[in-house]
């Protein structure tokens, strides 16, 4: 046979339809030459130049295998017709040797303890029958088989033919003995064409004894006696021997395998392998496997081989788990001892005795991640911070993923980044600074567990965390200073820094000296002015303020100086000396004072040293007569000012005939001005009657002159007394018109006084007042009652009207009356009409006081005293006792709930009138006693109620109506609180004299007590601390770290 290659550059080639099993001798290769010439092709070979070579095809395998085991009977050997070889398999003497138990790597998974040899006599208990009749069992044909599939088995069953010691000493009966049965083994020759000598045959028992056997080729029929129980395996191949080559076999077509019992039960190969296995995650540590097999597979068990793929990728001093490192099998279909976060491949076999099926297809499931905890951040400084964490001591991670949101200026959206991966370590803590961040701006950050699998797991979006970064510091640049204000001037960040998305507040400029001067500033705007006393040396700071944090700036020290005193004056001059009085401006230390003759160079010091500590001084031992020109210097840090000079003279030693005069007139004024008040007061009684007929018997009191008047302060005077006197009603009209105050363009002079305090010096201030048993508040209170006593109260007068006061000393005045008359007035802090202060409504007056209620669209009542106390009515009950709607006039009031506190109720109602309805809250405050004050204790429970109140009154809408029994003691308590508590809010100072003197212009006896105004001090200066204290917590300093 001659065969040519074209291409023989690459040095192989390939020979094809050669016959299987065929020897092929005598192969040689020679290079043949080709040339054409004329149209003829001329060849030309080469020689041999290399040995001979010879190969044998491989045959074909045998086809049909079939095995069948039956009970031996002798007669059975005369059954088998045709060409078959017999054998005595098994016997002790002949092949067995010390039986011997061996595991391959790569196999069927190992059987469970539990399922070992000894568990026999439970096996052959269940629903399964194997019969032993003469009816041969036959085994699966070639078909069903694959190449290179084999099945094993890890357990060796007991020896039942062996006896067993008993271990209580008593005899027990020996097993039976193995009955031997018989094996027929059947085949087909392999398919044609194929040449082939004989078949090999191959039987092995428990994996460790096996025996060849060689046929020829025409037997397809073996039959053998086995003696021994076990695990048997056979195969059979074809070979060719013929000719020169060397021997060749085929390749086994399939592997049967079977199993004998002791007993003599014949237990034939599983094939099926499970189908549709799934596993069922249960928690963070248990998963639960299923799958489905037929019927007729004849399993009666499982094993479930269970592999962690994530300890795999792990290295081995940093595994997280170890328990599935390497492949663990259970006859349980519950998985156990899970790890969150590791990936897992399931296999399933189905088991038959010690006979184990095909694997099923491997399933792989993951665990989630159970997250990390305790994720904390550390600032440091405006622009870092650090995250620590801890992690689940169970759990199997790839890494730490560390994501960010916040807004980004450059893109102008908001989103998740990821700032920085960790991998994963034993560690079960750890951290990570995260540096470049925007000062002042808010951030969230999370920390997410990631997964080896695949595809990756992460856990959790829960694990996060949000802050807002400390603002740089601001840099001052510019400080000027005149007319009495200092203009400050500031930088923040670098040049077009914008400010517009950042979390800044505001800006707090503080200039701390003898008195710390604050001012907030917003932040838009990077410039401030302060009105600073002159004379002292200030620390100049700015601070740019968050929610959260603030920095702070270099600060700056500025030394203003000393003013000269202004306003001097010379006051009680004699002959020899003169007291000059001038008022200090700004921070004095001391003054100078010098004196010197007009015309004379002889200068005269007061003092040694020259020194006054006050602004007044008497300057002695002068010359009568004489002209001195004097100056006041201000020295503060020792430094001096520009001093200020006055001229002053002595008096003479002679008497002035002009001061006789004027004594003379002093004494005759007093004199007279005596006798017609004593002429008013008799003639007043007997001319009242008269004075009522003509209309002209009203009194007014003129306001009194302000403290910079020519009279005093508290000065009063009465002209109608005296024109009373008049028999004629001829003055009626002058009088009516005149009463109207000629100094006041609003014809009614409301008098004011105020008294504004710093309220960093208001503890002072109140140690100050409360000396000497509250003096000074008493002469403050003795003070406001002079204020509204000469404003008019028509409307209270009215008779229609008079049936509505409560108390007859306690009218509103005629032009803050509401236009239904029910004893009410307004005024606020934040609006005209912020507040309705009205007496307790009477039964005459609940249906009005509703129906003001509605009209005024109020959403908010606020009742300071309770219906009945000690004994006595103190208001009308104007609500509902039940939830049943009550109508008051036109409106119905229906109570919604009711909840009572300790020291408060509050209540909500429905108010209606036709189509209109309207919610309102009711607050009844009911621990604050008539004409007094809560407990000493209760400060702190009132301002509670004040600021609750308050925070509801922020949606509402209309004005917020107070009353108590009189409309004036706890109602003006209570505003005068309100509104306090607003204004501490915003400003540095209080001037509580100004606030209660403002409100009784508007309603007589607001604060009706001495005790309740002493109160509204107390309460302020809890009001201070509890500002104080959050000023404090909010205003941490951040140090700048610098960059290493």
């Amino acid at each position: 046979h001659h065969q040519t290659f074209p291409n023989f550059f690459k040095g192989k080639t390939v020979f094809n339809h050669w016959l299987p099993g065929i020897c092929y001798s005598n192969i040689t290769f020679q290079l043949v030459s080709e040339a054409t010439f004329n149209k003829s092709t001329l060849v030309e070979y080469s020689g041999v130049r290399h040995e001979p070579k010879q190969h044998r095809t491989v045959p074909y395998p045998p086809r049909n295998i079939s095995v069948q085991i039956v009970p031996i009977n002798r007669n059975n050997w005369e059954e088998h017709s045709g060409n078959f070889a017999e054998e005595s398999f098994m016997g002790q003497q002949e092949i067995m040797g010390k039986e011997k138990l061996s595991r391959f790597s790569g196999g069927p998974p190992e059987i469970p303890a539990v399922n070992t040899t000894a568990a026999w006599p439970d096996y052959r208990s269940n629903s399964t029958e194997y019969e032993t009749t003469s009816q041969p069992y036959l085994w699966s044909n070639e078909a069903e088989s694959s190449e290179g599939e084999e099945e094993f088995v890890n357990a060796v069953p007991r020896d039942y033919g062996a006896s067993e010691v008993n271990t209580s000493g008593k005899l027990t009966a020996e097993p039976a003995p193995f009955l031997p049965v018989q094996m027929v083994l059947t085949w087909l020759p392999p398919k044609p064409p194929t040449a082939f000598d004989g078949f090999h045959i191959s039987i092995e028992r428990e994996e460790n004894s096996t025996e060849l056997l060689t046929v020829s080729e025409d037997t397809h029929k073996f039959v053998a006696e086995l003696k021994e129980p076990g695990k048997y395996k056979l195969s059979v191949t074809t070979f060719s021997s013929s000719g020169s080559c060397e021997v060749r076999g085929s390749q086994s077509a399939k592997t049967l395998s079977f199993y004998i019992s002791p007993t003599g039960e014949w237990i034939e190969e599983l094939t099926e392998k499970p189908q549709h296995v799934t596993v069922t995650v249960l928690s963070s540590t248990t998963a639960l496997t299923s799958w489905t097999a037929s019927h007729e597979s004849g399993s009666n068990g499982t094993i479930v081989s269970v592999v962690s793929l994530t300890c795999q990728k792990q290295k081995e001093s940093q595994r997280l788990e170890k328990h599935y490192c390497t492949e663990v099998n259970s006859s349980s279909n519950l998985i156990e001892n899970l790890v969150p976060g590791a990936q897992y491949q399931v296999v399933v076999y189905l088991r038959k005795g010690p006979l184990v099926g095909p694997p099923s297809d491997p399933v792989t499931f993951s665990i989630v991640p159970t997250g990390i905890k305790d994720l904390t951040l550390y600032p440091l400084g405006p622009t870092a911070v650090v995250l620590s964490w801890n992690r689940p001591f169970l759990g199997v991670f790839r890494k730490y993923v560390v994501e960010m949101f916040y807004f980004n200026p450059s893109t102008m959206t908001s989103e998740w980044t990821t700032y920085y991966e960790i991998a994963a370590t034993i560690s079960l803590s750890a951290s990570v600074r995260i540096a470049n961040l925007l000062p002042a701006w808010y951030y969230n950050f999370r920390v997410t567990m990631v997964t080896w699998g695949d595809p990756e797991l992460s856990c959790c979006d829960s694990s996060t965390i949000s802050f807002i970064t400390a603002p740089v510091a601001p840099e001052i640049t510019s400080i000027e200073y005149y007319n009495h204000l200092l203009y400050i001037t500031w930088t923040y960040g670098g040049d077009g820094t914008d400010l517009s998305h950042s979390r800044m507040l505001h800006w707090m400029v503080i200039a701390e000296g003898k008195k710390k001067i604050k001012k907030s500033v917003t932040r838009n705007v990077m410039t401030a002015m302060l009105s600073l006393p002159p004379g002292d040396i200030y620390n100049l700071s700015v601070t740019a303020c968050t929610e959260r944090g603030s920095n702070t700036s270099l600060p700056q020290l500025v030394k203003l100086e000393p003013a000269p005193p202004k306003s001097l004056f010379a006051v009680n001059k004699t002959q020899t000396s003169v007291t000059l009085l001038w008022v200090e401006e700004g921070v004095a230390d001391f003054f100078e004072v010098y004196c010197q003759q007009a015309g004379s160079n002889q200068e005269i010091k007061i003092q040694e040293p020259v020194t006054v500590s006050s602004h007044v001084v008497t300057i002695s031992s002068l010359t009568p007569a004489t002209s001195y020109n004097c100056s006041v210097t201000t020295f503060s840090h020792n430094s001096p000012s520009v001093p200020t000079f006055i001229a002053v003279s002595t008096m003479v030693t002679e008497m002035n005939p002009n001061i006789v005069v004027i004594s003379v007139l002093a004494i005759l004024s007093v004199l007279l001005i005596g006798l017609l008040l004593v002429t008013l007061v008799v003639l007043r009684r007997k001319h009242l009657q008269m004075a009522r007929e003509c209309g002209a018997g009203t009194f007014v009191n003129f306001a009194s002159l302000e403290r910079d008047g020519k009279l005093p302060y508290n000065w009063r005077r009465s002209v109608f007394a005296f024109l009373t006197l008049l028999p004629s009603c001829l003055w009626t009209d002058y009088l009516l018109a005149f009463y109207i105050n000629p100094w006041s363009k609003n014809g009614l002079k409301k008098r004011k006084l105020t008294n504004p305090v710093q309220l960093d010096d208001f503890d002072g201030y109140i140690k100050d007042m409360a000396k000497d048993s509250d003096y000074k508040f008493s002469l403050q209170f003795e003070e406001l009652k002079l204020i509204g006593l000469d404003i008019p109260h028509f409307a209270a007068d009215l008779p229609m009207n008079r049936c509505k006061n409560r108390y007859t000393n306690i009218l509103p005045f005629l032009e803050n009356h509401h236009m239904h008359y029910i004893y009410n007035n307004f005024y606020g802090y934040n609006s005209p009409q912020e507040y309705i202060a009205t007496q307790g409504p009477l039964p005459e007056t609940r249906n009005d006081f509703w129906k003001m209620v509605l009209q005024q669209k109020s959403q908010i009542i606020v009742m300071l005293t309770q219906c009945n106390e000690k004994r006595r009515v103190k208001c009308d009950h104007y609500w509902p006792f039940t939830e049943d709607p009550i109508a008051y006039g036109d409106i119905t009031v229906e109570m919604l709930s009711e909840e009572e506190h300790t020291d408060w109720v509050y209540r909500n109602f429905r108010i209606s009138y036709a189509d209109e309805v309207q919610d309102v809250m009711h607050f009844n405050y009911t621990a604050w006693p008539d004409h007094g004050v809560p407990t000493a204790n209760a400060a702190e429970s009132i301002l509670q109620f004040v600021q609750m109140v308050r925070q509801k009154s922020v949606k509402s809408k209309g004005p917020m109506i107070i009353h108590c029994s009189a409309g004036v003691g706890r109602t003006g308590t209570f505003i005068a609180l309100d509104r306090l508590l607003q204004h501490i809010r915003d400003h540095e100072f209080v001037d509580i004299l100004g606030l209660v003197s403002d409100m009784r212009s508007y309603r007589m006896s607001m604060v009706q007590t001495e005790e309740q105004y002493i109160f509204i001090h107390q309460c302020v200066q809890l009001m201070w601390q509890k500002k104080k204290q959050q000023f404090c917590i909010s205003d941490v300093i951040y140090e700048n770290v610098s960059k290493s």
